[in-house]
C-alpha cells in the first residue's frame, strides 16, 4: 500500500541543497542498472559531489570498477542516456551535464564470511597493491543472526577483520567498519591492533551502537557514519548516541551516507515495507527490488536536514563541516565548492 503524501514530501527545495559527500554506497548493485546514468546526474543536482562504492564480496569487485569507469564524470553521457528505458527517459536530464565523482573501497564483509576464502583475501591484497582504492571496507564483525554467533564462524570473521586491518596499515589506507551487535569485540580488536584511525582515518559505517560505543569509536579516531535511519524519530538509541558523541567531541566526529539501496529516509519511502531495516538491508543489495523501494544517492540531503534538526545546527554550517570530516576520514583533500 502506498503511503499518502510521501511522493510530495520527498522533494527537496533547491535552496536547501549543499555540497555533500556520500561516504558509503552500493551504487553498483543491479537494482540501479536501468537508470544509473540518470541517478548520477540527479545526485549531482542534489549536491552530491563525490560518492564511494564500497565492497562486500570479492565476486563483485570487477562490477564496481566497471561502474566507476562508466559513470564517474560521464564522458560518454549521450550514449548512456540513449540506453535508458522509456520510463527513465521521461525525466528531464541534460545530456551534457556533469555528474558525481565515484571512488572505490575494497573489502570482504563479515556478514558474508562463509562466502569468503583465503584466496579472495590474497587476490584483494594484490588488487589493492596494483590499483590503490580510497579505503578498505566494509570490514568488521557481525553477530546479528544466530548463525553468525557460531564460534567457528565468528572466529573466521575475526581473522578476516584483522587481516584486512593489516592490509590497511601496509598501505596506510582508512577503513570502513561494519560493526553490528559486536561493538565490544570490535573495539577490543581495534585497540590491540596497529591500525591507527587518528593517523589513517576511518569511518564506523552506519553506526548502530549506543552512547558509550559511539564515544569509544570517536575516541579511537573514527567518524560515525550517519544514514537515513536518523530521519526516523523512533530511532531513539541512535539519535541519542549521535547527540552524546557531538556533545563531547563536536560535529567533527560525523559523516553522512546513504548506504543505498538500503536505509531509505522515512520521507522518501513510497510503501509501508521498510527496505532499510537491518533485517533486510545487507541481504537486499543484489535483489531485484521494485525501484520505489530502493534508496538512491540523491536522497542524501534528507540525512543532512534531519541531522541538522537533531543537533540544532544550521544546514549550511553542518554541510561544510561534514565535507571536511569526510575528507579527513578518507584522507582526501577535496576543495569545498564555493
Amino acid at each position: 500500500m502506498t503511503l499518502v503524501g510521501f511522493s510530495t514530501m520527498s522533494k527537496m527545495n533547491e535552496s536547501s541543497l549543499y555540497p555533500l559527500i556520500d561516504t558509503h554506497t552500493h551504487f553498483d548493485a543491479p537494482v540501479f542498472d536501468e537508470d544509473r546514468a540518470l541517478l548520477t546526474q540527479k545526485a549531482y543536482k542534489n549536491g552530491v559531489q563525490h560518492l564511494i562504492l564500497v565492497g562486500y564480496l570479492y565476486q563483485h569487485f570487477e562490477r564496481m570498477y566497471k561502474t566507476r569507469q562508466r559513470y564517474s564524470n560521464q564522458s560518454n553521457n549521450k550514449e548512456q542516456i540513449k540506453t535508458l528505458s522509456p520510463h527513465s527517459m521521461q525525466q528531464d536530464v541534460s545530456q551534457d551535464e556533469a555528474s558525481t565523482n565515484i571512488y572505490i573501497a575494497l573489502g570482504l564483509h563479515p556478514f558474508y564470511i562463509e562466502q569468503h576464502s583465503d584466496a579472495h583475501l590474497e587476490d584483494m591484497a594484490k588488487m589493492i597493491a596494483k590499483d590503490r582504492p580510497i579505503a578498505i571496507g566494509e570490514i568488521g564483525l557481525d553477530t546479528f543472526t544466530a548463525a553468525m554467533k557460531v564460534p567457528e564462524v565468528f572466529a573466521k570473521q575475526e581473522r578476516f577483520f584483522k587481516a584486512q586491518l593489516d592490509i590497511a596499515v601496509a598501505h596506510q589506507l582508512p577503513v570502513m567498519l561494519h560493526i553490528r551487535k559486536a561493538h565490544a569485540e570490535a573495539l577490543a580488536i581495534l585497540k590491540a591492533h596497529d591500525y591507527n584511525a587518528h593517523k589513517f582515518g576511518g569511518i564506523a559505517h552506519s553506526f548502530s551502537g549506543g552512547v558509550q560505543e559511539a564515544k569509544a569509536f570517536v575516541k579511537l579516531g573514527f567518524k560515525l557514519g550517519v544514514t537515513g535511519q536518523v530521519t526516523n524519530p523512533n530511532a531513539k538509541k541512535l539519535r541519542s548516541a549521535i547527540q552524546a558523541a557531538v556533545q563531547e567531541y563536536g560535529i567533527e566526529c560525523l559523516v553522512i551516507e546513504t548506504d543505498c539501496p538500503d536505509m531509505i529516509p522515512v520521507m522518501c519511502r513510497t510503501t509501508i515495507k521498510d527496505s532499510s531495516t537491518l533485517e533486510q538491508g545487507l541481504q537486499q543489495k543484489d535483489s531485484s527490488a521494485p525501484i520505489q523501494d530502493r534508496n538512491v544517492p540523491s536522497n542524501l540531503p534528507w540525512v543532512l536536514k534531519s541531522l541538522s534538526e537533531l543537533l540544532d545546527i544550521s544546514s549550511d554550517v553542518l554541510a561544510k563541516q561534514l565535507w571536511y570530516n569526510s575528507c579527513a576520514a578518507l584522507q582526501m583533500t577535496w576543495n569545498y565548492p564555493k
